[in-house]
């Protein structure tokens, strides 16, 4: 056991017990995967720990030796274990001819195509530092190669963050190296990040476990991967979009047939077909493990629907021709009927949990009660790659409830219910008070009832934030839950849950701020959208302000109103009427977001000039709120 990892404790007979069922409800002697992982293997580092330029650890699998152990222990879900070894392979690959992947080196693959004058990189990593230690790798066996073409599959930075590792920003602007991207990738890239970035950052702390202890008694995977890198994410907007729903372009020589698969696993996402090398690209849409309908990171809820609907077209339309089928996580799948039977599964997995739900929800099953119930008929329970190591089907299901009907389940006591901590004070006084629970609840953690105590924990540590007994039991009770999930995201959440109540507030108090590139590619329209998400509106209830905003050095012109409370513009257009005009570059409004230059430095200095009233701009800034990662999830916010 690590340090970090003495204030965890054992695996109760329960969950022993629990995780002992699994043994002889899956099977453990199909060794396929193990065989497919390590096929085509090259190379690996020595050392497999990348750092920044400062010296800091982003990623490294040294702390994940632990797994050397195939037997899992008491602590962690065999099936879970079983994911986390296979999620160890890592270095250079070669999946057929002239395609390799570079694996285990980040959350995500880097897929290599090797074309006529150099090579096409696919989905370069998280991190720069990471990507490019990733293509060194590969030139060093495979010959140094220029980079001709990148290509971002989707819109999660897992998939395009570390491009500035592997091309040089100057020869994607003069021509050289093509940028290809589906259709809205900027939009939807800048939407994500920006407008709920910061929670989805402490969110995604939960679902990832990056700041658990590595080990039996934490984090042990991501069920992706091993774990997100802690890197410099850059991008680089793309010079070729993929609008059709199909397109055939020749990149570099290499003939790529491009699948448009929106409202998938990302809201703007494609598939690829080699058909000169035989082999099939689902991006992430296929991968060997059931994917999130809804991250608990939180995010847009996904189209079950539409993703088999575009899984089963890419099956009937490239399958047949393919001898391999991958994916920009995990390891490929060789031969044309199992990859035929590979899809068809996850093709049925996806409709099943749609079509399913469904029919329960026109039968009146409320969202909890349809995750309960819902349970994959056994062709495909006892396939690996469909289990839940990422996705699970208990909230994909609710996440399917909440497409369709949303979040309210139409009995008039849940309309309008009180705020969780006053809500929690009423039970405990209905349930005789914080002592009386807490013992009852004592008794319930002996007889395994870890959901019940986790819950009931729950109201009194929104009730009394500071009762002790409670916020240990309650850990206890969600330790035991993780160590129980099959689940990767439900096993980081349930520790990490567990890690708050017992150690308080994780989370940075530094706000959640988007990258730079990220910041570089936001359209003046989302720029605004995000000033009107940053206003306060109870502090700037009964004022009015008209701002007109001039770029130079895009002719672009907006016409902005504060009144009532909200934030409105239109572009292309001045207001006659507007209290002050402020003129500036784009380049100086990026530096401004990123807080590389304060407001009043840059009007000082002429970057930013404002004719007319220079209160009013003052004023309007002065009302944007700040936003931080420190605020409470597992407890009430101490600000009421």
């Amino acid at each position: 056991m690590s340090a970090d990892e003495r204030g965890c404790k054992e695996a109760t007979p329960a969950t022993c017990a629990h995780n002992r069922s699994f043994l002889d409800a899956l099977p453990f002697g199909d060794r396929q995967d193990f065989d497919d992982a390590a096929r085509g293997f090259i190379a690996t580092l020595p050392d497999v720990t990348f750092r920044t330029a400062e010296g800091r650890v982003i990623f490294s699998l040294e702390d994940y030796a632990f797994l050397a152990h195939e037997q899992a222990p008491d602590t962690v879900n065999p099936s879970l274990w079983r994911q986390a070894r296979l999620n160890m392979h890592n270095g250079l690959f070669q999946v057929t001819d002239r395609i390799y992947q570079v694996r285990g080196f980040d959350i995500s693959n880097m897929t290599i195509i090797e074309g006529s004058r150099g090579i096409i990189v696919i989905d370069p990593l998280v991190s720069t530092e990471v990507a490019r230690a990733a293509l060194e790798l590969y030139w060093q066996h495979r010959g140094r190669k220029p980079v001709t073409a990148v290509i971002y599959t989707h819109t999660h930075v897992d998939h395009f963050g570390g491009v500035r590792g592997v091309v040089d920003e100057a020869d994607v602007k003069a021509g050289h190296v093509p940028v290809i991207a589906p259709d809205r990738f900027m939009e939807e890239v800048t939407k994500e990040n920006v407008l709920a970035g910061t929670p989805m950052i402490r969110r995604a702390m939960f679902q990832f476990g990056a700041m658990l202890p590595k080990g039996p008694r934490g984090q042990v995977d991501a069920g992706l991967g091993k774990v997100v890198s802690g890197g410099t994410v850059t991008l680089i907007p793309p010079t070729q979009s993929i609008t059709q729903p199909i397109e055939t372009h020749v990149v570099d020589g290499v003939e790529i047939i491009f699948q448009l698969a929106p409202e998938t696993e990302a809201p703007a996402e494609m598939h690829m077909f080699y058909p000169g090398l035989k082999a099939l690209n689902l991006a992430e849409n296929a991968t060997h493990n059931l994917h999130n309908i809804y991250p608990i990171r939180g995010a847009q809820v996904r189209d079950a629907n539409a993703w088999a609907k575009y899984l089963n077209e890419a099956r009937d339309r490239f399958a047949a021709k393919s001898d391999v089928v991958f994916a920009q996580h995990h390891w490929p799948i060789w031969g044309n009927a199992r990859l035929l039977d590979y899809l068809a599964k996850q093709r049925d997995t996806y409709k099943y949990l749609h079509d399913q739900t469904l029919r329960l929800i026109n039968h009146g099953y409320r969202s909890a009660e349809i995750a309960e119930r819902l349970a994959l008929p056994r062709s495909l329970a006892r396939e690996w790659h469909v289990r839940g190591y990422y996705g699970t089907l208990s909230h994909n299901a609710k996440a399917v409830y909440q497409r369709y009907l949303g979040w309210y389940d139409a009995n008039p006591a849940n309309l309008n219910p009180l705020p969780p901590a006053e809500r929690a004070k009423k039970i405990l006084a209905y349930m005789g008070g914080a002592e009386t629970i807490i013992a009852r609840a004592r008794e319930d953690f002996a007889k395994g009832e870890y959901r019940w105590v986790a819950d009931v924990m729950s109201q009194v540590v929104f009730a009394e934030p500071d009762n002790k007994a409670a916020r240990e039991l309650g850990a206890d009770a969600m330790e035991q839950m993780g160590y129980q999930a099959e689940s990767a995201t439900w096993r980081n959440a349930y520790l990490f849950g567990a890690h708050e109540l017992r150690h308080g507030l994780a989370a940075p108090a530094a706000p959640g701020r988007a990258g730079r590139d990220i910041v570089r590619g936001l359209s003046l329209d989302l720029f605004f959208d995000v000033l009107g998400v940053r206003l306060n509106g109870e502090t700037a209830e009964g004022r009015t302000i008209m701002i007109n905003w001039v770029f130079p050095d895009s002719g672009q012109r907006y016409a902005m109103t504060l009144q009532n409370g909200a934030l409105t513009y239109l572009a292309g257009r001045q207001a006659e009427t507007a209290d002050a005009t402020i003129t500036l570059d784009r380049a100086t409004l990026n530096g401004i977001i990123l807080r590389e230059q304060a407001l009043p430095d840059a009007m000082a200095s002429g970057a930013v000039r404002v004719e007319g009233d220079p209160h009013k701009v003052a004023e309007l800034f002065g009302l944007l709120d700040e936003f931080s990662m420190a605020f409470d999830i597992i407890e009430p916010r101490r600000d009421g």
